[in-house]
């Protein structure tokens, strides 16, 4: 049964929404809403994605910073703005900000990967890294702010940046209308916020989901009254929020249907999923969608599910992380440790078994001193590429018939 409200009683309304698609219109990409077949096949339901990687600053921040920004008095527009974020509120405020010819100053964790610094530094804004978390950098950003007389933009807990972000449901149920449930990634809250807002006004029994990363479950707390930690490096470092607004936290309590978490392992293979079969980057907190999906299939099956591709900057050594350890889950990377005799010709060998059995030889290394094998022995280590795990078994099983004892280095299973 999902939940339904008036939403004419909350600090944000419908109406909110509405004004604020009619302030970014044309500044904003209308980004794509399009059906995965692929995904949906693979995955028992009708799913939607929502393309929001693809705003001009990568993320759908920009929705709710440019609302915000349009709305400030000329004196503020001279003094300035200041705002907090991992990254993706920062570009967005960043960009529009320059665009509008309005002074920004932005505050970011010491630990912001250095793609979403260097796109907020892009459009002229002052970029402060303080903190060891968002929580650390909004503390100092709220007293630098004030004492250098900045407006505070903060990237949730804020009625127009809410209305801002609910601006995506309004153009999903405009492009594909017959969506029955909008799954949403949930950090702060202010996305999942606007968009329950404006698809309960639109369509009441639509049902809405938010997925938050299970090292942090911020907002799962808040609703549903536990008390696990919020914690660790995730993936979706632009979800990673300790304090959910208190705003939000009342709108999602009213109109929001659940709340569910996802591991680190789903968040990688939902990344994953996304490169390879959408041909589209996401990062972490962006692919929190289909990661529930993926992580629980039957709970889905048959329904039109709306999934927001909420941003796509993801630094590229963690995304080239990402994708080789799925190949290594899939059984089409693996680490080999293999025993030799130390003499010459054995690796040419060992080389021939694996190029008859089809693999590709990528790393080789020889260990000779630090291994408790005999002085005339030594361990070979391999990294191969094979088609999928069947195929790795059958090249195990060509080197043991060849008599060479082999130990294989699983993939890590992630969080």
């Amino acid at each position: 049964m999902t939940k339904s409200s008036t939403v004419s009683d909350t600090a944000v309304t419908f109406d909110d929404v509405k004004r604020a698609a009619e302030v970014i219109a044309g500044a904003v990409v209308r980004t794509p809403c399009d059906r995965s077949m692929t995904l949906g096949h693979d995955l028992g339901a009708e799913i939607w994605l929502k393309f929001e990687n693809l705003q001009f600053t990568g993320a759908y921040k920009e929705r709710g910073a440019l609302n915000r920004l349009s709305a400030l008095t000329p004196a503020e527009r001279k003094r300035g703005v200041i705002a907090m974020s991992a990254g993706n509120h920062a570009q967005g405020v960043s960009y529009h900000a320059g665009r509008l010819g309005i002074p920004a100053t932005i505050v970011m964790p010491e630990g912001t990967p250095a793609v979403k610094a260097e796109n907020t530094k892009r459009w002229g804004a002052h970029v402060i890294l303080e903190g060891k978390t968002l929580e650390d950098a909004a503390r100092f950003a709220r007293a630098y702010g004030e004492e250098h007389g900045l407006v505070f933009v903060h990237p949730f807990n804020d009625p127009l940046v809410i209305a801002g972000q609910g601006t995506v449901a309004l153009e999903m149920l405009a492009q594909a209308p017959d969506i029955d449930t909008l799954i949403v990634p949930v950090g702060g809250g202010g996305l999942i916020a606007g968009m329950a807002i404006a698809a309960k006004a639109i369509k009441p029994d639509i049902e809405i989901i938010g997925v938050e990363a299970a090292l942090y479950p911020s907002m799962y707390n808040v609703i549903k009254g536990t008390q696990m930690p919020a914690r660790g490096d995730t993936l979706a470092e632009g979800i990673a929020v300790a304090d959910p607004g208190t705003l939000t936290a009342e709108i999602i309590g009213r109109l929001v249907d659940d709340i569910v978490l996802v591991s680190e392992t789903d968040l990688e293979r939902a990344t994953f999923a996304l490169l390879m079969i959408e041909k589209t980057v996401v990062e972490g907190a962006g692919a929190a969608g289909l990661a529930a999906v993926m992580a629980n299939r039957k709970r889905w099956q048959g329904r039109k599910l709306g999934l927001p591709l909420t941003g796509g900057n993801i630094d590229p050594r963690l995304l080239a992380s990402v994708l080789t350890r799925e190949l290594a889950r899939e059984g089409r990377l693996s680490r080999l440790t293999i025993d030799i005799p130390d003499r010459p010709g054995e690796l040419a060998r060992v080389s021939g078994v694996l190029g008859q059995a089809g693999a590709n030889i990528i790393e080789v290394y020889h260990q000779r001193v630090f291994t408790d094998l005999p002085a005339k022995g030594t361990e070979l280590n391999l990294v191969i590429e094979t088609r999928d795990k069947a195929h790795l078994e059958s090249v195990l099983a060509q080197l043991e018939a060849k008599g060479y004892r082999v130990v294989v280095k699983a993939a890590q299973a992630g969080g």
